[in-house]
Parts: C-alpha cells; structure tokens; sequence
C-alpha cells in the first residue's frame, strides 16, 4: 500500500494567491511564460521557468537559470508572498473547468513506494526533462510542482473529501487559464488520520501527469541517501479519484518526411490506412482513426481492420499504432522520446494550433488522435509495460505555487 504523509506546506498569502499561481512549468514554452508573467514578479514562473529573467537566447538548462530561479524562490519566501505552514497539514484541492469538477488529496509520497511499484507509471521519462527538474529541485531544495495522481476508488475516500470541502477554502476559486483552483487546509487531527486510515486501503497509486518530476524526486532522494522518513524521501502529489479526471488527446508534429514529397508520404500511409480528404480539422471519434495535415490539407486515416487486432495492451493504443504503421516504417523515427523530428502538441491548444506549426513552416505535417482512456492507463501500469511518450493530456492542469514541499 502507498504511502501517504501530511506535510508543512508552502502556501501563497491569501491576497497574494491570484498573482503567483502559474500554468506547470512543461506546459508552456520560454516565449510564453514571458508573456504570461510580464508586469508581475510574484508570479512562480518567475521560479518555475526563471530563464524568461535572463536574456534571450540563455540555454534553458544552465547553471544560471537555476541559481536565478532559487533567488526568485527565496525572494517570495523572505517578503512573506510564500509562508510555510507551521504544522504538517493534508490539503485538499478542486480543479473546476467546463462544468467539471475534480477533488483530490495533497500530501507526500514515498519513493520507496514510486521503486517498488506501489506508484505504478505509464510512461518513460526523457532523460534532459528529467535531469533538468533534478537541478531545479537541488537549487531550491524543494519541490514546486506536485505529481498528478490517480486511484480506484474505496469506500470512504469521496466522503473524506467532502467533509473537508464543507468549509471556506482557503484559497478560493482562482482563476488560472479558464479553470478554478480551490484549496482548503485540512487542520483537525482527526480528520488527518481519517485520511490516512482511507488512502492506506489503496493498493496503488498511477502516475497521472508528472512523470519527470515523480522520477527527478526518487533521483534527488538517491542522492541524498538519508533515512526513510526524512523529507528529502517523499514527493509532492495531488491523488484523484480516477472517475473525475479528464484526458485529452496528445497529438504530434513531424519537421520532416524524409526524401519524401507529401504526395509520396500519402501513397506510403495509404497502404495501411483508408485516406479521406477532409474539409477541415479532423478530431478522431474512435480508436484506429487519426487526423493527418499535410500540404495543406486535412485527411481522415482509418487503420485497416488486419492491424487493428492486439492482445497487448500497448499495440492498442493509438500511439503506439501510428507509431508502428507511420513514424518508423515510414519516418524512420524509432525513439520519439529523443528524436528530435517529432514534437508534441497538447489537446488544450486545439486542432489549429498544428496547422499553425505546419503552416509556419516548422514542421511538415501534423496528426491528431482519439483520446487515451483513463482504463488504458491503469491497465498499461498494471502490466508493468510503459506507453510511448506523451500518450495522455490531463486537464485541467495543476497550479504551479499554489503549495509546494520544501526538502527539509
């Protein structure tokens, strides 16, 4: 069973909260995060992304973009904008968007847990994300951006969650790219082992959204090789129940077709595929179809009924499939999570935004995909297999600077 602790957050002051939340520091790029906190110093992105305080063109990954953002870090501290609790409190967060609700548990978790599988993933990390969170972790000695996790649900859990809800949140629905982020303290001492007593029913827990910083937490704590209970041990996480969360498709962008012109690419594509011309962007409604861009032009790819058979649960997802039957026997690209002639679009930023990366000339050609289920997930996790990179888009996203676990 994993484990689950209450820990002494690092909590925006209330009339502060608005202006430090930032979007996750992955979901935005340089170019964006500039924009977003421009005429704001309070904003974490100051913190999260501290290269946009840096001048343009300063390698992302440098020693100077982690020391500027452990200054910013420790700047919010010593003006009070960031408080640390003075006890060790759960919280509890609710993610409101279109309707939709999600309410989850905060707290720490194990990497002794995260090694031995008790928190199952789904993905493999690239290894520059990853080494670039455990910098950031190092710099600041504190974790800033919690793991989105998920879990069956158990008796009780969803009741927890309510009684905690009925009061005041502390932070109360603030606004962050067309979602309300809530967070209430959860204080009473009874309340807290109620908590632990649910969660420790659960058998496991699955990796949601923050695989790379789950996995620069567990390389951090190896370093620090210290006992088991010290902080520098544990992760911060968010634990959803499984029914309300969210998955949007992850699409993907090509810079090249090799030699090839689109005409040939299409020929190439048509002898696993049925190809229709299309109107306009095409948003997959099933599994095995797929939305293809190309010379300006939309396409609708149904795969052929013979390929559409697996009994692994990985040759099932549509990832993997465009992967098998387009990237390497077409594109020769074998290893999407290094190979940079693929990039990765998120299902928020709509179907425009890849004929935008096309039509700009950055990229050749463009496809869309029909949504991982949540049910793919936990059963790819349970095999003990990993999906291709980038295969779920979860949204909401979760607040950066909203709480963060200090390592001490």
């Amino acid at each position: 069973m994993p484990t689950i602790k209450p820990f002494r957050g690092l909590r925006p002051a209330p009339d502060a909260a608005q202006q430090v939340i930032a979007p996750p520091y992955d979901v935005v790029t340089t170019e964006e995060a500039r924009a977003f906190a421009r005429g704001n110093p309070l904003n974490f992105l100051h913190v999260s992304r501290p290269e946009i305080d840096l001048s343009p063109g300063t390698p992302p990954y440098g020693e100077a973009v982690y020391q500027a953002g452990a200054k910013n870090f420790a700047g919010l501290i010593s003006r009070q904008t960031l408080c640390r609790d003075a006890r060790e409190n759960f919280y509890v967060y609710r993610l409101s968007l279109d309707g939709r609700q999600q309410t989850g548990l905060v707290g720490v978790v194990s990497v002794v847990d995260y090694r031995a599988g008790r928190v199952r993933k789904h993905e493999h990390t690239r290894p520059e994300k990853e080494n670039d969170r455990i910098a950031h972790m190092e710099a600041l000695n504190a974790q800033t951006g919690p793991t989105m996790m998920v879990y069956r649900q158990v008796p009780g859990a969803t009741e927890l969650l309510t009684a905690a809800t009925r009061e005041v949140p502390d932070h109360e629905a603030l606004q962050l790219q067309g979602a309300e982020h809530s967070l209430w303290v959860v204080r009473d001492d009874e309340l807290i082992q109620e908590f632990k007593n649910a969660f420790e029913d659960l058998p496991v827990f699955y990796i949601a959204d923050g695989h790379h910083r789950s996995a620069a937490a567990a390389q951090v704590a190896a370093r620090r090789a210290r006992a088991v209970d010290d902080p520098s041990q544990f992760f911060l996480a968010v634990v959803f129940p499984a029914n309300e969360m969210n998955i949007l498709d992850y699409n993907r962008v090509v810079r090249d077709l090799g030699d090839m012109s689109g005409g040939q690419f299409l020929q190439e594509v048509a002898r696993r595929f049925a190809l229709e011309p299309h109107d306009g962007p095409v948003r997959p409604e099933r599994n095995g179809e797929f939305g293809l861009y190309v010379d300006g032009n939309w396409y609708r790819l149904m795969l052929r009924d013979e390929f559409l058979a697996a009994a692994d649960p990985i040759e099932r997802l549509d990832v993997r499939r465009l992967e098998t039957h387009v990237f390497t026997p077409i594109l020769n690209i074998t290893d999407p999570r290094t190979d940079p002639r693929i990039d990765f679009v998120g299902g928020r930023r709509g179907l425009r935004e890849l004929e935008r990366r096309v039509d700009q000339g950055g990229m050749r050609a463009a496809f869309s995909l029909f949504p991982t289920s949540l049910e793919e997930l936990m059963s790819v996790a349970d095999s003990g297999a990993v999906m291709p990179p980038k295969s779920t888009w979860f949204e909401p996203k979760l607040a950066d600077g909203l709480v963060a676990y200090m390592l001490d």
